[in-house]
């Protein structure tokens, strides 16, 4: 049977088609979105699962090619303290809760898609990422068949028009393999791929009465989108849409690099940013990008590198206030990054709505606290911004002419600041929003249908 599959930098979503309307899956406690989050116990464990998972006409090679890995599972589940029928793997918001509770003693990833598309991997780098996000659509299909009844075999995934910012298609092919890959070993027979800004655009256009040249915005998680699209009554049914397509534009930024810049400006000044050396020297900004880039693979090695900690601990003797830079060790040998980016994400959910709010900071230090104030907030994202800002002119000047309305979808696209900076560089141009998390789910369920049947 077809699914729509969303597996978003933030969330994952699966859409179904029931009497000619999209119906989303509840894929867990009730919802119809889980956190695109994977916590193991340990590393081996994930590729452990997928191979206890796998169709049995592919295990063979699977196991060859990860030996080094599955012959020390058995240790490491006795070590852990696990029986051998536990997976120790969590997905969603499980898989949070787990790192919350437990955050130096396994194996944390948010956003895995944000990766896939990362310069310079190493071959075993790869075969790794095939494993998480194999290990996340097996869970998720299974969870999605058990509540629909039946088997999941054809797909059409949403992806970003570019899953890096440079790289280039080499770095977009390599995050469509292994988006493949990992769809087929979860039991997808048929795998297609479709723009998730497209995706938006095509729900967007089932309800139009009258053709409008559209420009769709969509900011996910990991990266901002825009599509010029042709759409409505006269394009909808075309059987290729290509020529309706009048531009695409993208790149890797998005929710979650908001997240860090609010996080970088505003919160790591309680862990000695603004500091300096009794030598009268400026803290190096670099430690704090590195405790921040939760989606920055190098970096997040970088900060949590054996080298790094003695470096760190070097420094207490030569600052000027040492308890401000102990709090930067404790994230550091605590693996707290997520939950100080996970702070500012809940900072920027707050301020959208009031002008100021507190920030707790108790995880790294007793009563710690900041008042954070939406000036503050246009202020770190003030470069995050323009920079979605230059996406959407680009695609306005690649199109060759001016849009009848700009339609506004994803996590972050409601933000009252993007939408007052797309104002002020593209003009009053009508805007209308979309479901921010179920509009590429809805488009890429309807393509799906329309694809496969």
């Amino acid at each position: 049977m077809i699914v729509g599959f969303d597996y978003g930098s933030s969330n994952c979503a699966m859409g179904v088609m029931r009497d000619s309307q999209v119906t989303l899956v509840k894929l867990e406690n009730n919802k119809h979105y889980l956190p695109s989050t994977l916590y193991a116990q340990h590393n081996a464990l994930i590729s452990d699962y997928v191979a206890h998972h796998l169709k049995q006409s592919d295990i063979e090679g699977f196991r060859q090619s990860r030996a080094h890995l599955l012959n020390a599972v058995p240790a490491i589940k006795r070590d852990l303290d696990l029986e051998s029928s536990d997976t120790g793997i969590s997905i969603g918001q499980a898989a949070i809760e787990e790192y919350i509770d437990f955050p130096e003693d396994g194996y944390f990833v948010k956003s895995p898609k944000s990766f896939f598309g990362a310069v310079g991997l190493k071959p075993q780098q790869i075969a790794f990422f095939e494993d998480i996000a194999s290990t996340m659509i097996m869970q998720i299909k299974q969870r999605a068949e058990q509540q629909l009844g039946y088997e999941l075999t054809h797909t059409v995934i949403g992806r970003p028009v570019n899953f890096q910012a440079i790289g280039g298609e080499e770095s977009n092919q390599q995050a469509v393999s292994i988006l493949t890959t990992a769809a087929k070993r979860a039991g997808f027979k048929e795998v297609e791929f479709l723009f998730e800004p497209l995706a938006a655009g095509v729900d967007f256009e089932s309800d139009l009465t009258t053709d409008k040249k559209v420009l769709v915005v969509d900011i996910g998680g990991g990266t901002s989108d825009c599509s010029f699209v042709q759409m409505g009554p006269s394009f909808r049914d075309n059987a290729c849409r290509n020529s309706d397509f009048l531009s695409h534009t993208g790149k890797r930024i998005g929710g979650n690099d908001l997240d860090i810049a609010l996080a970088f400006h505003e919160l790591t000044d309680f862990l000695g940013r603004d500091d300096k050396f009794k030598s009268g020297l400026p803290m190096p900004n670099q430690l704090f990008w590195q405790a921040c880039k939760i989606n920055d693979l190098q970096m997040q090695s970088d900060f949590y590198s054996d080298k790094n900690h003695r470096d760190l601990t070097a420094m207490l003797r030569e600052i000027e206030q040492p308890e401000r830079l102990q709090r930067l060790i404790k994230v550091q040998e605590n693996k707290l990054s997520h939950r100080l980016v996970r702070q500012a994400e809940l900072m920027k959910i707050a301020l959208s709505a009031d002008p100021q709010s507190h920030c707790d900071m108790s995880f790294i230090g007793k009563d710690l606290a900041k008042l954070i104030t939406d000036v503050k907030l246009a202020e770190a994202l003030e470069n995050s911004l323009e920079q979605i800002c230059i996406l959407a002119e680009q695609a306005i000047q690649d199109a060759g002419t001016q849009p009848d309305v700009i339609y506004l979808t994803g996590g972050s696209a409601q933000s009252p600041l993007l939408k007052a900076a797309l104002k002020q560089r593209l003009g009053d141009i009508e805007m209308l929003s979309g479901d921010n998390f179920g509009s590429v789910t809805a488009g890429l369920t309807k393509w799906a249908e329309k694809l496969f049947r």
